[in-house]
């Protein structure tokens, strides 16, 4: 696992997965949680940007462990 983390590719999809997801989750939790302030949120924005981050931060994480499969002996 820790070669995975030493990929660019892999640390720069996760985090774009976090962040770009995390927000959306956060409200999400928060709202069901009772902690944000509208008990039925509708997150226009995170929700945007967690639609723009997914698929590029996976494709980021896959190519990341096909190149550290591809070195690895």
């Amino acid at each position: 696992m820790d070669r995975y983390l030493r990929s660019n590719w892999v640390r720069v999809g996760a985090g774009m997965l976090i962040l770009g997801s995390g927000l959306l989750i956060f409200i999400i939790v928060a709202a069901e949680l009772g902690l944000w302030h509208d008990p039925n949120p509708n997150p226009v924005g995170p929700g945007i940007l967690c639609g723009l981050t997914f698929w590029p931060s996976l494709i980021c994480i896959l190519i990341g462990v096909i190149r550290v499969r591809r070195k690895a002996p």
